[in-house]
C-alpha cells in the first residue's frame, strides 16, 4: 500500500515541487496540499493520510499549531516539519510537541522520499547527523535533572535501547548492535515511550539525550 500524504506548504513553487518528488515515487502518494496549517485538520479527516508534512513559517496558523493539533487526535497521522535551516529556531519545539522528525527543503529527492517512508513506520526521519547538532544546539541544563529523573524508570537494556535511539539509529542498526531481534527491539521502544510519556521516539531521544544517555 502507498505511504498517503497530506503537504501543507504556502509557497506554490516549493509545494509544487515537493509534490513532484513524492508523486514520483512509487510507494508514496500526495493525496492533498494545502496553503495554511488552518486546513490540516479538514484536509486529514478527510484523507486520512499516513504522514502530514508540513511548513514551519505559514501565513494564518503556523507549522507549531499543526503539530499540536494532529498529535492531539486519538489516532494521529505521524507529523513531520519542513524547514528551511537545519537548526531552525522553531523545529526543538516542534519535536516535543510530537513532530516525528523534520526535514530541509533542500533534501535531495531520493532522501527525501525515503524519509516520508521511515516516518510512516513510525521511525524518527531524523539523520544520526543531524539528530546530534539539532540536539546539542537545544538541550538547556534546565531539562537535565528531569530528564535524568525521568529515565530513571528504565531497565538497563532500555537505557541503552533509548540511547541508541538518541543516536539517530534505527531498529535494524539497534537490533545489530545490541545483538536483538528487530521485533525485541520494537517491543523496547514501546515500553521505553509509554515509561516516558513519549508520543514518539524522537521525544525518547530528546530524553535520552537530556539526561546524558548518549
Amino acid at each position: 500500500m502507498s505511504v498517503r500524504v497530506v503537504l501543507l506548504e504556502d509557497e506554490e513553487l516549493v509545494r509544487s515541487g515537493i509534490r513532484l518528488i513524492l508523486d514520483a515515487d512509487p510507494d508514496i502518494e500526495v493525496v492533498a496540499e494545502g496553503r495554511d496549517g488552518s486546513q490540516a485538520m479538514e484536509l486529514v479527516a478527510a484523507h486520512r493520510p499516513d504522514v502530514v508534512l508540513t511548513d514551519i513559517q505559514m501565513p494564518g496558523v503556523g507549522g507549531l499549531e499543526v503539530v499540536k493539533r494532529l498529535t492531539a487526535l486519538p489516532e494521529p497521522p505521524a507529523v513531520a516539519v519542513l524547514t528551511t535551516f537545519d537548526l531552525d529556531e522553531y523545529v526543538h519545539a516542534a519535536l516535543r510537541d510530537g513532530a516525528s522528525g523534520f526535514l530541509l527543503k533542500d533534501t535531495p529527492p531520493r532522501e527525501l522520499a525515503g524519509a516520508v517512508r521511515t516516518v510512516a513506520r513510525g521511525e524518527a526521519m531524523l539523520s544520526p547527523r543531524i539528530t546530534k547538532r539539532l540536539l546539542r544546539a537545544f538541550a538547556t541544563d534546565g531539562t537535565a535533572e528531569e530528564a535524568r529523573a525521568r529515565v530513571k524508570v528504565l531497565t538497563s537494556r532500555e537505557s541503552e535501547v533509548a540511547a541508541a535511539v538518541a543516536r539517530g539509529l534505527s531498529n535494524a542498526e539497534i537490533a545489530a548492535g545490541l545483538f536483538l531481534s528487530a521485533s525485541t527491539v520494537k517491543v523496547h521502544i514501546g515500553r521505553i515511550m509509554t515509561k516516558l510519556g513519549a508520543a514518539n521516539r524522537t521525544q525518547v531521544a530528546i530524553v535520552a539525550h537530556d539526561a546524558g544517555l548518549a
